[in-house]
């Protein structure tokens, strides 16, 4: 996708640009293409700018750490406000305090949209932050290995294989 000029925006039929989308998102790694809908109006101090779109991702379980693959569906917009000050640089203070209305996109009104930064950005944006293989996940098994402890009683607590090079190691150790 090429970055559109927002001029050019106002020259359209109804200030609006629609792109289908058929292809990979850069950044993102995904088993099919973005296919959806993209749609920009320029509404004279913003942009309302909205997407529809889905592919298929390989995300990792956060339990049990095998690979899975989810169906990632978008469907947001979002009002990107068009500010002359936008590209200019910011000589403020290195620590301010940060008002709500200060957590707005804007981009100067001459100045390009980026629809495929924005495609990826809301296409992050809506990546679960718990990943789960199924919500009936158990985790990693791990087995119900009996181990003698120093008093020579037996614990019954599981035992992880990833760590018998250490109690080998540990073993070793004088006193």
């Amino acid at each position: 996708m090429e970055a559109i000029h927002i001029p050019f925006l106002l020259k359209l039929p109804e200030h609006t640009d629609v792109i289908e989308v058929n292809e990979s998102v850069e950044g993102l790694e995904t088993l099919t293409p973005v296919r959806g809908r993209l749609e920009i109006i320029h509404q004279g101090n913003y942009l309302d700018v909205s997407a529809q779109a889905e592919t298929i991702i390989t995300l990792t379980c956060d339990r049990c750490l095998k690979q899975y693959n989810h169906r990632l569906s978008l469907n947001v917009s979002e009002f990107v406000w068009l500010d002359s000050s936008a590209n200019e640089p910011d000589n403020g203070p290195v620590e301010r305090e940060t008002l709500l209305d200060d957590l707005v996109e804007t981009l100067s009104p001459q100045g390009d949209f980026e629809p495929n930064i924005w495609l990826y950005e809301q296409l992050c944006l809506a990546i679960s932050p718990r990943k789960l293989c199924d919500s009936k996940c158990p985790g990693i098994i791990v087995g119900d290995n009996a181990t003698t402890s120093s008093m020579d009683t037996v614990s019954t607590r599981p035992r992880d294989r990833r760590w018998e090079a250490l109690e080998i190691l540990k073993g070793q150790l004088p006193g």
